[in-house]
Parts: C-alpha cells; sequence; structure tokens
C-alpha cells in the first residue's frame, strides 16, 4: 500500500514539476496546431519600466536554444501573449510597429507594408486587450499567421515572410525586450 502511495505522489509531483507557471500564467507543456503537436520551447514576462505587460510563450515542433532555427523552424508554431494589463490596440500596434522597423530595412518593410496594414485592421477591430485576455499568434504554413483572441479567430495574414518578421519582434537581433528573447529560446 506504501509503495502505490509513493508511485501516485511521484506521479503528481512530476506532473506539477512539468507544468510551467509565469506571472500566475499556467502554460502548457504542448499544443497542438494544425497537422502536429508543439511544445513550448520556453516563456517570459514582458515588462516596461516596472509594469508586467504580458507572458510571452513560445511553441515549436522541435525545441531549440536558437533564435534563427526558431525563425527558420518549417510547419507550424505559435507565439502567445497573455496579457497582464490592458493594452489599447494603439498601444499593441505601436510596440509591434517600433521593433519591427528595428529588425528590418526600410525596403522590407516598404516589402511588408500590406500585411502590415492587415494586422492593423485586425488589431483596430479586436481594441482593447483586457488583462487575463489570450493572443495567439499562430503560422499555419498552408494559410499564414492567424490571430486568435480568447480563442476566436480575428484575422489571418498571409505569408512565411510576415510570419519571420512578425516573430523577430520577440526573436529578431533587436527583440522588444533581450532577457525575454533569452527565456523564449529557453535560456
Amino acid at each position: 500500500m506504501k509503495k502505490i502511495l509513493l508511485v501516485i505522489c511521484c506521479v503528481f509531483l512530476s506532473w506539477n514539476a512539468s507544468a510551467l507557471e509565469i506571472a500566475g500564467v499556467k502554460l502548457a507543456d504542448s499544443v497542438h496546431l494544425g497537422s502536429r503537436d508543439l511544445l513550448l520551447n520556453g516563456a517570459g514576462v514582458r515588462t516596461k519600466l516596472f509594469f508586467k505587460i504580458y507572458v510571452a510563450a513560445l511553441y515549436l515542433g522541435e525545441k531549440t536554444h536558437v533564435a534563427e532555427a526558431a525563425l527558420n523552424q518549417s510547419g507550424e508554431k505559435r507565439i502567445v501573449l497573455h496579457a497582464l494589463r490592458e493594452l489599447s490596440d494603439e498601444q499593441m500596434l505601436h510596440a509591434f510597429n517600433e521593433v519591427m522597423v528595428a529588425n528590418h530595412t526600410p525596403a522590407e518593410m516598404q516589402a511588408l507594408e500590406p500585411q502590415l496594414k492587415e494586422l492593423t485592421a485586425i488589431f483596430h477591430a479586436v481594441g482593447t486587450v483586457k488583462e487575463g485576455d489570450v493572443i495567439a499568434l499562430d503560422y499555419l504554413p498552408d494559410s499564414g499567421t492567424q490571430i486568435n483572441v480568447n480563442g476566436v479567430l480575428k484575422g489571418n495574414i498571409a505569408g512565411a515572410v510576415f510570419n519571420r518578421a512578425l516573430f523577430k519582434i520577440w526573436l529578431g537581433d533587436k527583440p522588444a525586450q533581450p532577457d525575454l528573447k533569452q527565456k523564449m529560446l529557453g535560456l
């Protein structure tokens, strides 16, 4: 009987140890997207000054500690943002645009202009993101980047080039927050 209880306790302890919780947000070890399961590569908190903005998590088909490998990985992938405070669409778009400009040449930004207009329209339609809301940026090779808020599809933007540009906000050479990049890469 003691052995059975010990085994049960070990199972529960190992299950709890594998679950990741950051800033009160419980993150799944894996998610199913499209045709495959993705693994939690890493996660951390986006801060601005001393304010916690959101928890960002990166899910990939194969774990990696290298940003370029994550950006180039084929197949489905996901970045999920768990809002820790209220954010207007303008705040989100300004932050996204600022980092995208930092990671791309003017010519690259001009080439992305149609997709950036789509992104702007999607976030204007979403409006204010409330504390506790979840934004999933899902890349599906056949359709592009799907933007879901609280599990509801808000829009889709075609193209692998756009997805790579979007994910560079967190994984680029000049990310929104260098220590968050490291945490999303599992370092």
